[in-house]
């Protein structure tokens, strides 16, 4: 088997260098009924590689984290970059994708067209348009269906769609907020399969909100565990898991011990 390579087929660097550091991250919003404290003292750091999980109660900050590593929310204290950047130059640097938890695609935009919208407004020519999307709508499963519209797609289409808007421009970093939170039981497995081998194909460096014990064990290399508001970390766990993960490996006893230490982070969080 060769390198892993990129979707515009450059060899990718190695798992192991540090993307994403955060130390001591504050974040307080201040409302009509005074202040909410939504992160604190948050230590974390993430690797080149890796597929980071965070989860938690509903309030916990993980989806405000991830939107301070996107520079859509800014931390009140503490210190965190991207690449070595503030989260505003990565931004600008077009160092991530972002998919939130519906696939927010345009009615009247074909999938091809929604998935070109960045690369539009990015000022990519229509040769490399063309090129880009059909590497990504391969990527997802999804070649054959440029042509198509949104409501002619199932639910988890439209996310591999929006998945593959992420992607289009190529970005390191693909941060994910509950993608798959709305949909049924056995899409959402088969969405997870897909996305792992993904993430194998491509060595993107994936940050990914979830609320299901199951998905983050059975997805991450890393699980960070969060307590309720303050949100915190109370517990980082890095998976004894291999890379090549078939959706029985749910019933292994490495998969169960990771499921019940994350259960018992929750349960601590919730104590505290």
């Amino acid at each position: 088997m060769g390198a892993l390579r990129d979707v515009t087929g450059e060899p990718m660097t190695q798992m192991g260098e540090t993307v994403v550091a955060a130390s001591g991250v504050d974040l307080t919003f201040e409302t009509n009924d005074g202040p909410v404290h939504a992160l604190k003292g948050v230590d974390l750091e993430i690797g080149k590689g890796e597929f980071v999980s965070f989860i938690g109660p509903s309030g916990c900050g993980k989806t405000t984290f991830l939107r301070c590593i996107a520079a859509l929310e800014t931390p009140t204290g503490g210190t965190l970059t991207v690449n070595g950047m503030s989260p505003d130059e990565a931004r600008r640097a077009r160092a991530y994708g972002y998919v939130f938890q519906a696939a927010g695609l345009y009615p009247w935009r074909t999938i091809g067209g929604n998935i070109r919208l960045p690369l539009e407004i990015m000022g990519y020519d229509k040769a490399a348009q063309a090129e880009r999307v059909a590497r990504v709508l391969e990527l997802v499963d999804l070649a054959g269906f440029e042509k198509k519209y949104p409501w002619q797609l199932s639910g988890g289409m439209q996310q591999r769609a929006s998945i593959a808007r992420a992607l289009a421009f190529d970005a390191d970093i693909l941060l994910m907020d509950e993608p798959f939170g709305a949909l049924d039981e056995i899409v959402r497995d088969h969405l997870n399969e897909q996305l792992l081998a993904l993430w194998a194909r491509t060595g993107k460096t994936i940050g990914f909100v979830t609320h299901s014990i199951p998905e983050a064990v059975y997805l991450s290399t890393k699980i960070v565990v969060m307590s309720p508001r303050p949100g915190r970390i109370t517990d980082v766990i890095e998976s004894p898991l291999p890379k090549e993960r078939p959706l029985d490996i749910r019933d292994s006893k490495e998969f169960i011990e990771v499921a019940h230490r994350v259960r018992e982070g929750l349960r601590a969080g919730h104590e505290a």
